[in-house]
This record gives structure tokens, C-alpha cells and sequence, in this order.
């Protein structure tokens, strides 16, 4: 099912069909197709990333577009429903490319993106008049950046090494933390995340104990009472996840149910009705790591912060990641750079593209490194504290909670090296 941006959905499938320039401008849109899962159990991430997509484009339209030599041409955002599924990913992925989309965004899923990535190296190469490019903003399992390195795919989010490294730089230094336990969604980049950790806690703290470590089913549990129980029974006094949507959560939820006396150092802590649903329980106990969260501090982000809940101001609508922002503003650029939006050719600009987005309205900043196509960024991890305190001016989805900066990485120390050897078009 296709979700098409504005003005309503028949009007824009006729044009789409006639292939007419939209409403208001003289050149035919630039279609983007979000492949996601937009309902299920993991629908809730779906739909946020579809916001954050949305305003994106709405932005660049409103400052004319995208400007190339034949004439400024306006972005199309149309969402495609996976519903989390392999099989139904590569099939959206046909239908995109199908309705002329040049440029897929997927990111829900490190399994999906490996699927996706391997389906358009070989459509690219079958079919080089109908090339496309995958924009990843949230697939963070390393192999797709390094052993399975595609010149078509662009990762605009820190892989999990680099999220994982800066979690276990402030493990580090709390030196109370003994006894440590795992827990994962039981597919790649859960599966690498578990792995990782083990490696990396042994160089960095071989004094920690893992003490458990679970993977289960993605977007399959819906009572987390059994793993909050292992927990608890471990002695473990920090967890680790890399859990997201509803696997988080909900595992959240059960223990604070059971009342567990734990920190959670997660990736995606910080939205997606975590704050709410551990209130209290999670002050000074759930730590997240982004490349950006509402309480940065800088002027800059305020008014980044501020537009977005202009735009969009239900409370729990409030989940905004500036790496989203930034890969459009990006993608826009290297098209501009490219003088067309031939995908080989916009691939070529991307390839050490530097952008301040701060430049553009967004709160954030990286460059495209071009022997792996991972994009180079800061990083934050933050804690949850109160609304109010010091370091936290806005809470997350209503919940009166927020989240304050613990430490911040430069892009050149969240670096990491790649192996990737990319075959080249």
C-alpha cells in the first residue's frame, strides 16, 4: 500500500500514471520511496520515521526544490508498507522501482537493508537505465558497510560499533559497575551487537562480568516478564539492548513492573514512549546514544526543535532524529552537485560530500567518507533526567522525562576503520 505525500492520494497517482508535473510546478516530482514497515508491531517506528521524512521534504520543497539545470523539480515522499517482512521489502522495493523511484530510504531492519542491498545490486546491474540508490538512516549492523559494501547504498546513521563504542566509553568510567547483561533482537545486527559488546568490554573494563544474555524473537514477544525475571534474578546492575519499537518498549515496561534497580545503556532509549512508560524509575537509569537529541544546547537546535514541533505538535509525535533531516538535505546537494539526478552520478557527489546542516535549519553535521559510504558524525549519549533540571529544557513525547548530554564525540573520535573493499560501476 502506498502512502503518497500532499494534496491527496488520487489526484497525485493520476499524475503520477500521466506522468504531469504537480500542482504549482513547472518540472515532474523527484520520487523518494520509503520502504517500512507502516503497520504491525513495529508499525509505531515506521510511521514516526515517515514524519521525519515528511518534513524533510516539505522543507526542501518550501525553499524551491531541488535546483538543476532544466529547472527546480520538487521531492515526492511515497511510503510503502513492508510490515517488517523480507519478502515483502523486495517486493515494495519492485514497486518502487517501478512508479520510477530512483532513490529508496529503508532503515527499520538490518535484515531488510542486507535483502535490499543485494536486490539492487543486482537490479542495477541488470537494468542500468532504471538504477536506484538505498539511503540507510537506521540499519546500523556493520557488515553493510564493510563485507557486503555496495557502491549503491549510503548509511546516514553510526553503526552499531560506533554507537556501541561510545555505551562502553561511559561504562567505563563508572567504576560501581560490576555485572553486566545482554539482551538483543535475534537477527544480524542484534546478533553483532551481543558479539561486539563482548569485544569491546574485554579491551575496555575486563573487569565486568556478563552475567546473562538473551536474544529473542523481533517484533514477536509481547509479554517481556520472562526476560525481566532473568534480569533480576542475574544480579546484573546494567543491561545492554540495542532493542527498538516495541521490543524496547515493552521490556522497559516489565521492569519497571518488577521494580528492577537497573541501567539500561540502549541505543533508542530516548523516544518511542520509553520515557513515558518508566517514568520515575528511569531517572539516572536509561542512557541512549544519538547524533542528536532535543537538549544539545545550541541555538542552532532550538530552532530546529522547535520547527519540527511547529509542525508536528501531538506530543507523542515527538520523535526527531537530525540525521534523517541531514541525509535529504544531503541527497539534495549531490544532486545539485551532480547537475541531474542520474542515481551512478548522484552516488559519485555523495562520495565525500561534507554538509553542515546547521547551514539549512538542521541541527547536525557529517561527511560522507567514500571507501565505505558511511556517513562520518558526532555523537551523544545522554541520561534520563526530570524536565526542568539543569540540561533538560524539553521532555520527550509529553512525558515530563528528557534527556541530558553524559558525552559528546566529534565525528573523528566516533570514527571507526573500515575493511571494505567496494566493487566500483
Amino acid at each position: 500500500m502506498s502512502l503518497l505525500v500532499s494534496w491527496g492520494r488520487g489526484l497525485l497517482l493520476t499524475l503520477v500514471l500521466l506522468g504531469l508535473p504537480w500542482p504549482g510546478w513547472a518540472s515532474p516530482p523527484i520520487k523518494l520511496a520509503l520502504v517500512e514497515a507502516l503497520s504491525g508491531p513495529l508499525g509505531n517506528a515506521g510511521e514516526a520515521v515517515y514524519r521525519n521524512l515528511l518534513w524533510a521534504v516539505e522543507r526542501v520543497n518550501a525553499r524551491g526544490g531541488v535546483k538543476l539545470p532544466g529547472g527546480a523539480r520538487p521531492l515526492q515522499l511515497l511510503g510503502l508498507d513492508s510490515k517488517g517482512s523480507v519478502d515483502e521489502s523486495l517486493a515494495m522495493l519492485r514497486a518502487a522501482t517501478d512508479q520510477g523511484a530512483g532513490y529508496v530510504l529503508q532503515g527499520n531492519s538490518s535484515a531488510v537493508a542486507a535483502a535490499l542491498v543485494s536486490a539492487l545490486d543486482r537490479h542495477n546491474q541488470r537494468e542500468p537505465a532504471r538504477r536506484a540508490l538505498l539511503l540507510n538512516y537506521a540499519a546500523v549492523e556493520p557488515s553493510l558497510t564493510e563485507q557486503q559494501c555496495s557502491f549503491w547504498h549510503f548509511r546516514f546513521d553510526a553503526h552499531a560499533d560506533m554507537r556501541l563504542a561510545a555505551l562502553v566509553e561511559v561504562m567505563a568510567q563508572d567504576a560501581r559497575l560490576k555485572k553486566l547483561y545482554l539482551i538483543g533482537q535475534d537477527y544480524s545486527f542484534g546478533q553483532q551487537l551481543l558479539r561486539q559488546a563482548r569485544a569491546m568490554l574485554a579491551r575496555r573494563r575486563p573487569d565486568i562480568q556478563i552475567v546473562g544474555e538473551d536474544l529473542h524473537p523481533l517484533g514477536r514477544v509481547k509479554d517481556f516478564l520472562p526476560y525481566a525475571s532473568k534480569i533480576r534474578a542475574s544480579g546484573a546492575q546494567a543491561v545492554l539492548t540495542g532493542n527498538w519499537g516495541n521490543d524496547l518498549t515493552l521490556l522497559i515496561k516489565s521492569a519497571k513492573e518488577l521494580g528492577l534497580d537497573t541501567r539500561f545503556y540502549t541505543f533508542y532509549g530516548n523516544a518511542l514512549g520509553v520515557p513515558a512508560a518508566l517514568g520515575e524509575a528511569g531517572v539516572d537509569r536509561v542512557l541512549a546514544v544519538a547524533e542528536w537529541h532535543p537538549n544539545v544546547g545550541t541555538a542552532e537546535s532550538e530552532r530546529f526543535y522547535a520547527a519540527f514541533r511547529a509542525r508536528f505538535p501531538r506530543p507523542e509525535h515527538d520523535y526527531l532524529h537530525a540525521r534523517m533531516q541531514l541525509m535529504v538535505d544531503m541527497l539534495v546537494a549531490a544532486m545539485e552537485k551532480a547537475g541531474g539526478t542520474e542515481p551512478r552520478a548522484v552516488a559519485l557527489a555523495l562520495e565525500g560530500l561534507a554538509l553542515d546542516g546547521r547551514r539549512l535549519g538542521v541541527a547536525h553535521q557529517g561527511w560522507m567518507r567514500a571507501s565505505d559510504h558511511q556517513l562520518q558524525q558526532p555523537l551523544y549519549v545522554s541520561v534520563m533526567r526530570r524536565a526542568g533540571e539543569a540540561g533538560v529544557t524539553h521532555d520527550n513525547e509529553g512525558s515530563g522525562y528528557g534527556f541530558r548530554t553524559l558525552r559528546y564525540l566529534e565525528a573523528a573520535q566516533a570514527q571507526q576503520p573500515t575493511q571494505c573493499r567496494m566493487r566500483r560501476p
